[in-house]
């Protein structure tokens, strides 16, 4: 009985060394998040479409009509997040937003596809409302919400408001 005994722990020391070595083979076999590929925007995306930008705007910034009273429509710049690009596009009517467009966010898998579908609609909605970059970031998209005001912010510089 006695030499029972001593083999107990013996056993449990090799079972732990054992667990110990399957869980850290696990945890290097896993495979980590594969970074996303850049999207291409149409070569469009970034220029003029109907006459070339006035003297106040950078070039392959403004998009659209470049009237003072009408409507215009400005691309801010694609900021590079650790998801992904993330790009927006904003339109001003007599110097208001109208509408805020997400050109380009992190969709590549579906956890981005799951996380930007309500996040990116309620940054719209926020810019909407405040008529500028000084948004509140979405819980859960901290990335893309940083990227989002970004090139909003871009977009407005650009826009010069």
């Amino acid at each position: 009985m006695h030499a029972l005994k001593k083999q107990r722990p013996l056993r449990r020391v090799v079972l732990a060394a054992a667990s110990t070595v399957t869980g850290v083979v696990l945890l290097l076999s896993l495979k980590p998040h594969t970074p996303p590929t850049v999207a291409q925007a149409s070569s469009s995306a970034g220029q003029s479409q109907t006459q070339a930008p006035s003297p106040g705007t950078s070039s392959g910034s403004s998009s659209g009509s470049t009237k003072s009273t009408g409507t215009k429509t400005v691309t801010g710049e694609t900021v590079q997040t650790r998801w992904g690009p993330v790009q927006v596009r904003i339109t001003l009517k007599n110097g208001k937003i109208t509408d805020v467009t997400a050109v380009a966010y992190p969709s590549d898998n579906p956890k981005d596809q799951e996380i930007n579908s309500y996040a990116i609609p309620q940054l719209r909605r926020e810019a909407l409302a405040a008529q500028s970059a000084q948004i509140d970031s979405v819980s859960g998209a901290t990335y893309t919400s940083d990227g989002y005001k970004q090139s909003l912010q871009s977009a407005l510089d650009s826009a010069g408001l």
